[in-house]
């Protein structure tokens, strides 16, 4: 959305900068820094809305760096570390995530690790901004341009309070401007408190935003604002606030939550086919960002003045470290819209939620065929005329003139199948690994060598994780799709695709929960089969197919444009056969093969017929749930149904950065974390990791209403429980 993206500002102070901590650095947004906010702006119509667009700019934020997934997906059931242990200390809740920012003196791998203070800074510095327009834009004398400017401000201001609510608890609230005063003798709120003025904003926002999206893609709407009205609302109704939400009527809450989504799910109906949220992503502002599932969105493109300091960098996190243990065989470069940093490895549990056979959407997220980029080695063994002898692939693997793979054919897959699979068992098509070990695993349906193949399950045991490193932080993994540009222009530049923080989909499923919490669990069956409906495999699709974001490199393959960089040779070591290094469109070819291990995986024969999803009774859920409700221990009618939705939380959400905050939220993040995630179970703790710390350095410098500095007893009163 070029318009907002153009009208991004350095609005005003947030909390920290009233308490001498300033999160507003002059290379902030810098596309419209310069711009000075006055009284007289915002009592101007043009100038308050102008105002109000800098609000979407805040929300860039959460994208920008390592904490767009620290904060949100690691530590989870989900996702837990791979080799790069950046934000280790996120997933495995040790002894170095404290109130303190963690850099390398205090432990950190690096300097990237995500501060615990960073969602604290920004989000109050978008509270500040809100509150400006909110004081000045009353006095707009025209009422749709009022109305659409404090809309904006009041959603804004309520999903920041929201997120710091998620993640702190009860939190500072600041609903004036500060107008130049250093404020620090802050008095903490509740949670019921903090969730109330969440609640009150988004109310104001429903009231006041419009239906339509009158800034283009990306605006904040009616729909919007029902949407976080009705997660609010069913927060103060779940586990979390358990200790003191009896005094609201649970009826009325989760009534009021179930309208809202109604009205969110008639006004903006699903996508069609689940490839078109995510995977066929054709290039900067195409149309499947218009999307009418899309409820809300941080907005990106490849306008260089817009991009500012926070650009996207979500592509660099859910891909495994190819280029490591590939073996040479595939290089990485822009033409693969995803870059290999391994921050999120997926765990066992993520894997085996899905019904491999029937649920479409799983092969529409996983990506788990890399084509061969380069020949990393000739076929046959040659002799120097000194007689040293260099080994060919045929000698090294033990594999035939046949079997010996070329340009495009498959350098890496991922077999995902089930634990009751015994085809790859005693390695029956040679045994898998990485390139970098002699194996000489066979794809008995290429007849091909594949130099680097994994199967999730071997033997009735899991073994992703035992491939190239120690299981507990391996480079293997299957990743997901869902951030992949292939419109990127250098290898580590930043991403041009928006990033969707809500839609319908998930939408779906807040209605779903509410149903469950008021025991009515043949409607929340109903509700969820509409989006498994989805999710089902069409009557003459094809199975085999793969796509992802990767496609926007070329317009010969389904983009919008040729990559600027198409034509160049970026990566010198992509090499055919005859030692030719191949160009960027040459490499996309090889890199790109439009195919998946979905046969390999499951075994079944080829077909074109309609899958089946639909549940017929909440009584007798699918196996891969009734496999991992009988892990949780999960007996009763509300347990299993409650866990349900969270399991198909994943199915339809996998990677959308909420997870950490939605089972927090449930209760359900101890348990599940203990259970599914290997790194995370030895320390999560109950009344402890619910909640975030409290940033040490706003404590610090806080003061009593005298202008004393708070003593040590009141600055563990500030704390949150077991930091």
């Amino acid at each position: 959305m070029r318009y907002i993206n153009h009208q991004i500002i350095c609005g005003a102070l947030s909390l920290l900068t009233m308490v001498g901590i300033s999160s507003c650095s002059d290379d902030f947004l810098t596309e419209d820094a310069g711009h000075k906010v006055t009284d007289a702006l915002l009592n101007d119509e043009t100038g308050a809305l102008n105002m109000a667009a800098g609000l979407y700019g805040n929300i860039r934020w959460h994208f920008g760096y390592e904490w767009a997934y620290g904060i949100t997906l690691y530590g989870t059931d989900e996702f837990t570390n791979g080799a790069d242990l950046t934000s280790e200390c996120w997933n495995t809740y040790d002894n170095r995530l404290n109130p303190l920012d963690l850099t390398p003196a205090l432990g950190a791998a690096n300097k990237n690790c995500p501060a615990v203070s960073a969602l604290w800074d920004e989000m109050y510095y978008g509270i500040a901004t809100a509150n400006l327009v909110i004081d000045k834009a009353v006095n707009v004398e025209n009422e749709d341009s009022r109305n659409k400017a404090l809309g904006e401000a009041y959603f804004l201001r309520g999903y920041n309070y929201y997120r710091l609510f998620a993640q702190y608890g009860g939190v500072v609230i600041q609903t004036e401007p500060a107008n130049g005063e250093v404020k620090k003798d802050f008095k903490r709120s509740t949670e019921e408190e903090t969730l109330g003025q969440v609640i009150s904003d988004f109310e104001q926002a429903y009231k006041m935003l419009p239906t339509k999206k009158w800034r283009g893609n990306g605006t904040w709407t009616k729909y919007t604002a029902a949407h976080f009205l009705a997660k609010a609302l069913l927060f103060r109704q779940s586990e979390r606030c358990s200790s003191w939400n009896s005094s609201y009527d649970k009826n009325a809450d989760l009534t009021r939550v179930i309208s809202l989504c109604d009205e969110v799910i008639a006004a903006c109906p699903l996508a069609p086919d689940y490839w078109d949220l995510y995977a066929r992503w054709t290039g900067v502002d195409c149309k499947n960002e218009a999307l009418s599932e899309i409820l809300m969105a941080a907005e990106h493109n490849d306008d260089s003045s817009t991009q500012g300091r926070f650009g996207n960098r979500t592509y660099n996190y859910f891909d495994p470290q190819f280029s490591n243990f590939s073996g040479a065989w595939v290089q990485r470069g822009q033409y693969i819209g995803g870059m290999d940093f391994q921050r999120c490895r997926p765990t066992e549990y993520t894997y085996s939620i899905f019904d491999n056979v029937n649920d479409a959407r799983m092969w529409k997220t996983f990506k788990t065929v890399y084509g061969l980029n380069n020949i990393a080695m000739a076929a046959d063994d040659k002799t120097d005329k000194d007689g040293n002898v260099t080994k060919g692939v045929k000698s090294t693997y033990g594999i035939t003139d046949a079997q010996v793979p070329d340009l495009g054919d498959e350098g890496i897959i991922f077999i995902l199948n089930k634990k009751s699979d015994t085809r790859f068992d005693n390695d029956a098509y040679g045994n898998l690994g990485t390139a970098k070990t002699a194996h000489n695993f066979v794809n008995p349906r290429t007849g091909k060598w594949v130099p680097n193949a994994f199967a999730t399950f071997q033997n009735g045991k899991y073994v992703m994780n035992t491939y190239n490193g120690a299981t507990s932080s391996t480079n293997v993994f299957c990743g997901i799709n869902k951030t992949a540009d292939g419109s990127r222009t250098g290898e580590k530049g930043d991403a041009h695709r928006d990033v969707i923080m809500a839609r319908t989909g998930e939408t779906y499923l807040v209605k779903a929960e509410a149903l469950v919490r008021l025991s009515k669990y043949d409607e929340a069956i109903a509700t969820i089969n509409v989006l498994r409906a989805r999710g089902q495999w069409k009557a003459g699709e094809d199975r085999g197919y793969y796509t992802d974001g990767s496609m926007a490199f070329l317009k010969a393959d389904g983009g919008d444009n040729d990559n600027s960089t198409a034509t160049s040779t970026s990566v010198k070591k992509n090499k055919d056969k005859n030692g030719k290094v191949l160009n960027n469109t040459e490499a996309y070819y090889a890199s790109m093969t439009h195919t998946n291990t979905y046969y390999l995986s499951t075994g079944i024969a080829e077909t074109t017929a309609a899958s089946d999803l639909q549940i017929k009774s909440y009584k007798q859920l699918p196996a891969e749930d009734e496999a991992i409700l009988a892990q949780l221990g999960c007996t009763s009618d509300y347990d299993r149904m409650l866990n349900f939705v969270f399991n198909e939380r994943t199915r339809e959400l996998l990677g959308e950065w909420n997870r950490w905050e939605e089972l927090s939220r449930a209760g359900l993040l101890v348990k599940r974390a203990k259970a599914f995630n290997p790194e995370a179970a030895p320390n999560v703790q109950a009344n402890k990791h619910e909640l975030r710390p409290i940033p040490q350095k706003f404590i610090d410098v806080l003061q009593t209403s005298d202008g004393q500095n708070l003593s040590d007893a009141e600055k563990k009163a500030w704390q949150n429980p077991g930091y």
